[in-house]
């Protein structure tokens, strides 16, 4: 009779690799970007793959008008454009390592 447990302990090695590959990924997220804009270019927020804000630029002509409550919008407006696309750029490097499995927990 074969060993019931030798496919588990190939199985074990498998998801260990897995999860040294997600790692990797997930420690070099913090060096891609992804930028998104509001107000047509007005303001633009950066965001890396661990969704972290890592930059905003507003133009200052937004900036002299006065508008606060426009430029707070659009502050908004372009931060969560920023973190939607960091969070695709991640889910395409961990659909590669995947190979587009739904993983639950994995973003």
């Amino acid at each position: 009779m074969k060993n019931p447990f030798g496919n588990m302990s190939n199985i074990l090695k498998q998801a260990q690799a897995m999860q040294e590959q997600m790692a990797k990924i997930q420690e070099q997220a913090a060096s891609k970007t992804a930028s998104g804009t509001a107000g047509g270019g007005i303001v633009t927020v950066t965001a890396n793959g661990a969704m972290q804000i890592v930059g905003v630029a507003i133009d200052p002509e937004v900036v002299k008008s006065g508008d606060v409550e426009m430029l707070q919008d659009l502050v908004a407006a372009a931060t969560n454009d920023a973190l939607r696309k960091a969070k695709e750029l991640m889910e395409g490097e961990m659909k590669a390592l995947t190979g587009g499995l739904k993983i639950p927990g994995l973003m």
